[in-house]
């Protein structure tokens, strides 16, 4: 089951008595956190029926207590439990799990791990109630994402707008709901996205950004190349060389996988390499300027660099001047 099902079944009424939440991407648990907390409840049930409590802080015992009570002018009561990954002795829940209450719903948020599915504790959680396990996202499943989230709110946007925006914000998904949220705010009663809107209201400049850093190397455009460099020396957080990197290397995978694409024609080659296919043709124009063997080349020297960004093999040169010396050995 996923979070929205669960988030859909909740608004339907239907509830089971536990939901255990674990992993990797802190969003979609406090997604489902936050509605059990505002949402499952009216307002005249909550102070009698919504009890929390914080992993670090609390007491096994307690957390049963709870559990255990009635809920007061009211059809169910809500116990949540956060952090219960830093909680002490959580396993001694089990005995809870294996016969809860039907009036209760206990909502448990378990960041960053996972139980140890070859425990008895496991099974119990998994037997008695539904367990959640989230992962992160994977870069290349952003910009779906995004655009899918931003089409539930009734926007649309454009694709370089929307490939600034998930290039400048990254893996965060908290984060890039917010920005969306931000830049909703601020269309007025426009409903569509542009690289202005993003450059106005989110801080990132259209035309210096690491996604026309790539459109300038895939040009083999080394006067374009050295200004955007130059733009990110003047101002360090715009790009920092530990996110310029890893997205040119990705960038020229991906134009490297254009050689085995087995076909010439744009919308061909995009869904081989797994791009938009209104960007394909900067990947294109790459493998055609640079061929097989300079890609090789090219993702050599990306790792080098990368290397001697972290100071290996390097007595601190400045970000900036890596980046400018690699751009010019990649494209002589």
């Amino acid at each position: 089951m996923s979070v929205e099902k669960i988030l859909s079944d909740w608004k339907k009424g239907s509830f089971k008595a536990l939901y255990w939440l674990e992993g990797e991407e802190d969003f979609y648990i406090d997604k489902v956190i936050d509605f059990a907390e505002h949402h499952i409840l009216n307002e005249n049930e909550v102070s009698f029926n919504l009890t929390i409590f914080y992993g670090k802080d609390a007491n096994w015992a307690d957390v049963v207590t709870a559990c255990r009570r009635y809920p007061m002018f009211a059809e169910r009561q809500v116990v949540i439990l956060k952090e219960a990954q830093q909680m002490r002795d959580v396993e001694k829940l089990e005995a809870y799990i294996e016969n809860p209450l039907s009036s209760t719903v206990l909502v448990v948020s378990y960041k960053e791990k996972k139980l140890d599915a070859r425990k008895k504790f496991a099974k119990t959680v998994k037997e008695k109630g539904l367990l959640i396990t989230t992962k992160k996202m994977y870069d290349r499943e952003l910009p779906e994402w995004t655009q899918n989230m931003i089409q539930g709110k009734g926007l649309s946007i454009t694709p370089k707008g929307l490939a600034l925006l998930v290039d400048h914000i990254g893996n965060d998904l908290s984060r890039i709901e917010n920005e969306i949220d931000k830049l909703s705010v601020n269309l007025g009663k426009r409903t569509s996205i542009t690289e202005d809107d993003i450059e106005q209201y989110i801080g990132v400049s259209k035309d210096y950004n690491v996604f026309e850093l790539q459109s300038a190397m895939a040009a083999k455009d080394l006067a374009r190349c050295i200004r955007i460099i130059g733009y990110f020396e003047a101002n360090p957080k715009a790009a920092p060389i530990q996110l310029v990197l890893p997205s040119v290397y990705s960038f020229f995978s991906k134009v490297f996988m254009v050689f085995g694409a087995g076909g010439s024609d744009e919308k061909t080659v995009a869904s081989a390499i797994g791009v938009n296919p209104y960007f394909v043709k900067d990947y294109m124009q790459a493998a055609r300027l640079y061929t097989y063997p300079g890609v090789e080349k090219v993702l050599l020297l990306l790792h080098q660099y990368n290397l001697r960004s972290i100071g290996v093999g390097d007595a601190g040169t400045e970000d900036a001047s890596l980046m400018k010396e690699m751009v010019v050995k990649m494209m002589s």
